[in-house]
């Protein structure tokens, strides 16, 4: 799925987000995942690039890697990083099938991508992020908790207001990831925003 859910929203994707608060959240999610010199990671269903281009300039020394099976998004991340500065390997690819070895990341990050997945694509997918983790490595992991999840595409979940979070909605989850081959996932935060309430959530690679 497109990064704005429609082709045609695509422009406005980036000032949309940055109009609804998402820089400071993707900030959150970085200083959650305690990034090293030398340190290899991946962010799949990277978009526009913004999380991977903010992670290269915080943490020079750090490998970054970028997957998205949408080739629009991919040239708009390819040129956020030239006018950056910064050098990221972008790659066009699904999440249920990634194209690199086993356990070659310390980090994999995934933000606002996993509610846009069906029901069927959802463990398959984790197990992949699972498969190129290194033993102990850590997925980095932001998306919409429980029913805010039901909406697909940005501007048509701006039309619906926030929502309580419930403490036990993202239960199933935890287990997929459990499933999966994490240990000790968990949700570590969460905040509310006008798109429903988001999670931040963490997972260790068994």
């Amino acid at each position: 799925m497109p990064a704005a859910g429609r082709d045609l929203f695509l422009p406005l994707y980036d000032p949309l987000t940055k109009l609804l608060g998402f820089e400071a959240i993707l900030a959150s999610l970085i200083q959650q995942a305690k990034l090293q010199a030398g340190f290899r990671v991946l962010d799949v269903g990277c978009g526009t690039g913004t999380l991977a281009v903010t992670i290269k300039r915080q943490h020079p020394s750090v490998d970054v890697v970028a997957l998205d099976p949408d080739r629009h998004a991919l040239a708009r991340a390819e040129r956020k990083a030239i006018r950056g500065g910064v050098s990221i390997q972008f790659d066009r690819g699904f999440a249920d099938n990634l194209p690199y070895d086993r356990e070659v990341f310390d980090r994999i990050f995934s933000s606002m991508m996993f509610h846009h997945l069906r029901r069927s694509e959802r463990e398959p997918t984790l197990r992949e992020i699972r498969r190129v983790l290194k033993p102990g490595g850590r997925l980095e992991f932001l998306d919409l908790v429980s029913s805010s999840a039901h909406a697909h595409g940005l501007l048509a979940r701006i039309l619906h207001p926030p929502k309580p979070i419930d403490q036990k909605a993202d239960r199933p989850l935890l287990e997929l990831m459990s499933r999966a081959g994490f240990a000790e996932a968990r949700r570590i935060g969460d905040r509310k925003t006008i798109v429903g309430p988001i999670g931040f959530y963490e997972a260790i690679a068994a």
